[in-house]
């Protein structure tokens, strides 16, 4: 489970073994699998009631243009709240405070880039796809091509993480086998999307984003309370609980600093126990605030709307909403650090990632212990329906660059009819989903958290400078697309294989031999080793052994790169790229029609009108 917290990669912490804290969590099976199972069973009638509904290429792509803003609000809000973010964040917040909460800031400021930049020129200009928008005034073949690509390389690196958290997720809870779990949640989300279309992805993704709330606030209240409702209390019962001053006092200890007591306790809410240099955060943030403006998925969202005046809307919702579940978030976060305890948290995983659950098991236990049993049941069923939704958009938004940018518009010129289309599309999301399937369980035992910082660097320095250059650049055009596109996607999965995100097992090498010469010192000097220490020994010469002269998948002892996000420097790379791609390629055709791209992008004239079902 710990590698679902991909994109915060955590550092690992030691239990503390006096603790009396069980070091697994488990769920009720018969009452955790009653609850996915009704979610499983109100989802699929979703499912069959939008399979009728769909039958043309329209519906299937985008609901027909049918989707209300406050509806699709709420849409994208459930496909952009991960599991992640859900149990990731609030664990990241529950080991190192303030740390954690800046995580949560880049995605929810990342819509203010949305709103202003992207979300009605492109509802506007575009028809389905990424590909729609940057082919209108350029040589639409190779710019299709290309640009599908870049969206089946993003939603696959995406589409993999959350598979892989799904499958650690069910062996974790509830002991379900890994692959079990892995072609259980791909059937599910396949079927969504082959039958169901944009409408059924959508309805399900409201109804994720609705649990998740529900069940974010309802723990967020029971921690309110708690604290009597009262918010100096909550931060004085941070500030003085000695679980939270001895495990801050461990972090510090590590960059030679020692603190104790209350002043380690405020420690907590202050900046820098985890995020230690400015530049990576810097990094980060570019690529989070940009890069959900380039991530195909989201952008789909925007051709679901019938006006620009709803696309508009339903970034606002969005942002409330997701807003306030980074809020709750924060709470849930510091509510675990308080009650669960960190060493509680770090003994049942070392990512904290089972923050959350625990906290809803041990508050619901105060009142009884089958109350524990539900809030925690539901609290997974929540997490299982968030995966499904994420995933479900992310197969429909790669099947539709190779049906709708490929097949039609490239390999059959635009001459398909609505019958041909939608069976390709259909066709194309089972064979993702059955891609993503194999990916996931062949990814079992890899270190997936790159996979997400490569999603975000490739949609910001590939696919985002490339969409507005086209959307706001009279000189842009394919050369410009191209380019931008192309070296923006090396440059950032490049930077990304050579960064600390990578394996370096020569690293763990060297670290397992600090310890090894610790160890061995205690031992010159006449003392005997305890138990833990003799482990630790053991262990360290064991890692030692496996790892001394093993280099990364790229063949490296070390990172060339030092930064866990490229975004600094690929962000730049792209929009440089398709600069100079456009000027050194000048196309008259491209130029005369900007025009036409300004007026669609801001009235709307050209766009198909939503279809009544």
């Amino acid at each position: 489970m710990k590698r679902l917290q991909l994109f915060l990669m955590t550092a690992c912490l030691l239990a503390l073994p006096s603790l009396a804290m069980a070091a697994e969590i488990k769920a009720n099976k018969t009452i955790t699998i009653s609850m996915f199972l009704v979610i499983i069973g109100i989802t699929l009638s979703v499912v069959i009631w939008a399979a009728k509904r769909t039958k043309t290429a329209a519906d299937f792509y985008a609901a027909g243009g049918g989707i209300t803003g406050t509806q699709n609000g709420w849409a994208i809000a459930g496909d952009y709240m991960s599991a992640a973010s859900f149990l990731g964040i609030s664990g990241m917040i529950s080991l190192y405070g303030y740390d954690g909460f800046m995580y949560s800031v880049g995605w929810l400021v990342a819509y203010i880039t949305v709103l202003l930049i992207v979300a009605e020129p492109c509802r506007n200009a575009g028809k389905y796809t990424l590909g729609d928008i940057l082919a209108f005034r350029t040589q639409p073949k190779p710019v299709r091509a290309v640009a599908a690509i870049s969206t089946v390389a993003v939603s696959t690196f995406y589409l993999t993480a959350q598979m892989v958290g799904a499958g650690k997720l069910m062996a974790l809870l509830i002991g379900f086998n890994y692959t079990f779990s892995i072609i259980g949640v791909g059937i599910l989300m396949v079927g969504y999307v082959v039958f169901g279309g944009m409408k059924a992805t959508t309805w399900v993704q409201i109804i994720k984003a609705g649990l998740l709330m529900s069940g974010a606030a309802l723990l967020s209240v029971m921690v309110g309370w708690k604290a009597g409702f009262n918010p100096l209390q909550f931060f004085s019962d941070i500030v003085n609980s000695p679980n939270i001053q001895d495990h801050v006092s461990k972090l510090l200890l590590r960059d030679g600093i020692t603190m104790t007591g209350e002043a380690a306790g405020q420690r907590f809410l202050e900046p820098a126990l985890f995020m230690k240099a400015p530049l990576d955060q810097i990094s980060l943030g570019m690529a989070l605030v940009l890069g959900t403006a380039g991530m195909p998925h989201i952008l789909m969202r925007f051709f679901t709307v019938p006006t620009a005046q709803a696309a508009r809307k339903s970034v606002i919702i969005a942002m409330w909403i997701i807003g306030g579940f980074y809020v709750l978030t924060t709470l849930l976060g510091f509510g675990a650090a308080i009650h669960v305890t960190p060493q509680g948290i770090t003994a049942v995983d070392k990512g904290g990632n089972m923050a959350t659950l625990l906290l809803a098991q041990q508050l619901g236990a105060d009142i009884s212990p089958i109350v524990g049993d539900i809030f925690l049941a539901f609290l997974c069923s929540v997490a299982f329906a968030t995966i499904l939704a994420v995933v479900s958009g992310l197969v429909l938004a790669a099947s539709a660059a190779i049906a709708h940018d490929i097949y039609v518009n490239v390999i059959k010129e635009g001459h398909a009819d609505q019958h041909e289309q939608v069976m390709a599309a259909r066709i194309t999301s089972l064979v993702v989903g059955a891609m993503g399937i194999v990916i996931g369980i062949a990814a079992e035992k890899q270190n997936v958290a790159h996979l997400v910082a490569l999603a975000f660097a490739v949609a910001s320095s590939g696919n985002l400078p490339v969409v507005v250059l086209s959307l706001f650049w009279r000189r842009f055009n394919t050369a410009g697309v191209i380019c931008g596109l192309v070296v923006g996607t090396i440059a950032s999965i490049g930077l990304v294989m050579v960064s600390p995100n990578m394996t370096y097992p020569q690293k763990i090498a060297d670290g397992a031999k600090k310890v090894i010469t610790a160890m061995e010192a205690k031992q010159a000097a006449g003392e005997v080793l305890n138990e833990k220490d003799a482990k630790a020994l053991a262990t360290a010469k064991d890692e030692f052994a496996k790892n001394d002269g093993g280099t990364s998948m790229m063949g490296l002892k070390t990172p060339l790169f030092g930064l866990k996000n490229p975004g600094i420097v690929s962000i730049p790379l792209g929009f440089l790229a398709a600069i100079f791609g456009a000027l050194a390629f000048r196309e008259k055709r491209a130029e005369e029609m900007f025009d036409e791209v300004y007026v669609r992008q801001n009235t709307g004239i050209g766009m198909a009108k939503a279809v009544d079902h």
